[in-house]
């Protein structure tokens, strides 16, 4: 009953910001989730079907402090957040119990490998495709680059034939995200690829 009041006392605006912070924010989290802690299971609804959490947002935004901080507040390990902080083995067992979860999406339809890629984990990003996840390569290859994660960019040109000209929600080509970064070695990479004729997939 209690935690039923607590939800009840959270307005729309309450649990906005606190989405909002999940992103990045981990000092604002902390303080939010002290005074209001039925924030932690309670989602803002973007849209008609786009509900995010705070531990979703961080999924997405690649803020592994943040996840793991709400993680030891009780938030759940899903799918996604575990491809983010690289946990191969918690990815592997939530496959096991449920194979249909490689085709799990996070918040606003963010598929399971872009969530990989922010990890720079090449050999759970290698074991998700070869386990069926084949949506979202040109996103993992953003996140990627924006990590400046050398390794995992190199994997995904090669690998999941991912298009070049994808922009992210920034309106950013991967090669314009590395050259902001001063990922220099990755931005020859995506030079040197898109200089190759490199196939590319075209993603809704």
């Amino acid at each position: 009953m209690q935690e039923s009041t607590q939800t009840q006392n959270l307005t729309p605006e309450l649990i906005r910001e606190f989405v909002i912070a999940g992103h990045w924010d981990l000092p604002t989290v902390k303080a939010m989730l002290a005074e209001h802690p039925a924030l932690l299971d309670v989602g803002n609804e973007w849209a008609p079907g786009d509900t995010e959490t705070a531990i979703q947002a961080a999924a997405h935004a690649g803020s592994p402090r943040v996840a793991e901080f709400l993680l030891t507040q009780g938030a759940p390990l899903e799918i996604c957040t575990a491809a983010m902080l690289g946990r191969r083995v918690a990815v592997e067992q939530l496959l096991r119990e449920d194979p249909v979860r490689i085709g799990t999406q996070g918040a606003h339809g963010i598929p399971l490998m872009a969530h990989a890629a922010l990890s720079g984990d090449v050999a759970l990003a290698k074991m998700l495709k070869e386990r069926g996840a084949r949506e979202g390569s040109s996103m993992a290859l953003s996140n990627a680059v924006t990590k400046g994660h050398l390794e995992m960019a190199r994997w995904l040109l090669e690998a999941a034939e991912p298009d070049l000209t994808w922009k992210n929600y920034q309106g950013k080509t991967a090669l314009e995200l590395a050259v902001e970064g001063k990922h220099e070695e990755i931005a020859g990479l995506l030079r040197a690829h898109r200089g190759q004729g490199t196939t590319v997939v075209r993603e809704a």
